[in-house]
């Protein structure tokens, strides 16, 4: 059995990510932020929350749009909010290109209308918007040479592709590259390792799948004991441990007894590294 890394059960964990030693992840219900040890309470829900390059910062996608927030007062300041007009959309899932770019995109609570969009924001602090039609914006992962951005809208069922340019950090040629089969839950966060192969959790699939997205053949599976795996990441000193967040929303009582550890962090040691964070270079 996976055992989990503390005794915390999140509401909605996502978001982890491994800097300076540490891993960082979010509980979006809870409205709250872990960072190694210590967690910071939000006013409101939380997407994403990210390292910026002064290691003071994280930089964060909220109900209200995208803010830093300072760790050691735990105050947020104010980037903007690009959907201001639509209260019924909030930030999800986010991370920095490889030059330090963030990229974050929106999503429908409701989780029924294509209401949402994908946003860069980059390190003079311009913000665009890159793509948009999106219900859940989710998993982002850039291949190790920088050339493919991988992307999930979660009700879509697949994990696409786009050709990405570097210098001017756009998006083009947008295809599919992992289609998820019916019945195996949804696509939700994921992340890539040195081999440039994809690690994807699956909501409602009990487990993250590895597939190679140059050809869309699926490597194997880790079952975890939780039926709403939510992200992962690498970690640890060699980056060779995966990071796996879950969550507990929704579960009847019958379900919670069965599944006790659903809102853990796991840790798994894969046998393959992954890519370190790249910092906002923005701060």
């Amino acid at each position: 059995m996976i055992d989990p890394i503390n005794d915390i059960r999140a509401v909605l964990g996502e978001g982890p990510v491994w800097h300076a030693g540490q891993l960082i992840w979010i509980d979006i219900e809870g409205r709250r932020i872990h960072v190694g040890d210590a967690s910071i309470e939000l006013p409101e829900r939380v997407g994403c929350a990210w390292p910026c390059v002064d290691g003071r910062h994280l930089i964060c996608g909220l109900e209200s749009g995208l803010a830093f927030l300072d760790l050691a007062s735990g105050q947020l300041e104010e980037i903007a909010d690009p959907e201001s007009e639509m209260p019924t959309t909030r930030f999800n899932d986010g991370k920095c290109d490889p030059l330090g770019r963030f990229w974050a995109g929106t999503m429908d609570m409701e989780e029924k209308q294509a209401l949402g969009s994908l946003y860069m924001l980059d390190p003079l602090g311009r913000l665009t918007r890159q793509w948009q039609g999106v219900t859940v914006s989710n998993g982002l992962a850039w291949d190790p040479d920088g050339t493919t951005l991988y992307y999930i809208d979660s009700p879509t069922r697949e994990v696409a592709a786009f050709d990405y340019d570097a210098g001017g950090g756009t998006l083009s040629n947008r295809r599919t590259a992992i289609p998820i089969p019916v019945g195996e839950g949804f696509p939700d966060g994921m992340t890539i390792d040195s081999e440039g192969m994809l690690w994807i959790a699956l909501w409602g699939g009990w487990g993250v799948v590895r597939y190679d997205p140059r050809t869309g053949e699926r490597l194997g599976k880790i079952d975890l004991p939780v039926e709403k795996v939510t992200s992962c990441c690498f970690g640890g000193d060699a980056l060779d441990e995966l990071y796996i967040t879950s969550a507990s929303i929704g579960l009847d009582p019958g379900s919670v007894e069965v599944q006790p550890l659903a809102g853990a962090v796991f840790k798994v040691r894969t046998g393959v590294a992954g890519l370190p964070a790249i910092p906002f270079a923005g701060r």
